[in-house]
């Protein structure tokens, strides 16, 4: 499985960009490595720039789970049906009001989100869904 994010910040020396990615992979923790690295125009911010983002959430569909992903994926150890919540996740695509999904006291002044493309899918024992959107976050 693939984990992504991204993320930006200004710096005032030029550094070439291997070095520098060299350099924050080394003071980072071991579980967050930098993959690529790249300058982008002065105004870029990643959050509010992002023309789409693409969330996904794991389901160990096993009897046990897993102690090494426990903290990265959800444990429902009742067998799922598949078809159903590729039927259901279908009802996310479109423009929506997700105010009851929406953290009290966050700075979101809009609930309402556009879902692109929602997909489910199977592999092994494990259920990936993927929600695509606009300003998913909420």
């Amino acid at each position: 499985m693939l984990f992504g994010q991204v993320a930006n910040f200004k710096i005032e020396n030029k550094i070439e960009l291997e070095k520098l990615k060299k350099a924050l992979n080394s003071n980072l923790k071991k579980s967050i490595v930098i993959r690529k690295i790249e300058e982008v125009e002065e105004g870029f911010h990643s959050r509010y720039n992002a023309k789409e983002k693409t969330y996904r959430y794991v389901i160990n569909n096993s009897d046990t789970g897993s102690s090494i992903l426990r903290h990265l994926e959800y444990h429902i150890p009742q067998k799922l049906d598949i078809e159903k919540m590729k039927n259901a996740a279908k009802y996310f695509e479109g423009t929506h009001d997700f105010k009851g999904f929406k953290a009290s006291g966050t700075s979101n002044k809009s609930s309402i989100r556009t879902i692109y493309k929602a997909n489910i899918e199977k592999r092994g024992d494990r259920v990936i869904i993927e929600l695509t959107g606009n300003r998913i976050s909420i």
